[in-house]
């Protein structure tokens, strides 16, 4: 696999990660009424978030690939 091709997977992954991330909080703010749960689920949520962001800075600032 090319660099290119795993740096594209790599940012398809942390966009995987934002959409799981907005899937937890809907669910822990409006869905859920167990605390502990509600709690649980926006942890992971921000975690996610955090983590994409993460990987997104990475990828935009290593640059591009050589062919």
């Amino acid at each position: 696999m090319s660099p290119a091709l795993a740096k594209m997977w790599i940012a398809i992954a942390s966009m995987v990660f934002m959409f799981i991330s907005v899937g937890f909080i809907y669910l822990s703010r409006y869905k859920l009424k167990i605390r502990w749960l509600r709690f649980l689920l926006a942890v992971i949520a921000y975690v996610l978030l955090i983590l994409a962001g993460i990987i997104i800075i990475f990828v935009v600032f290593s640059g591009p690939t050589p062919q």
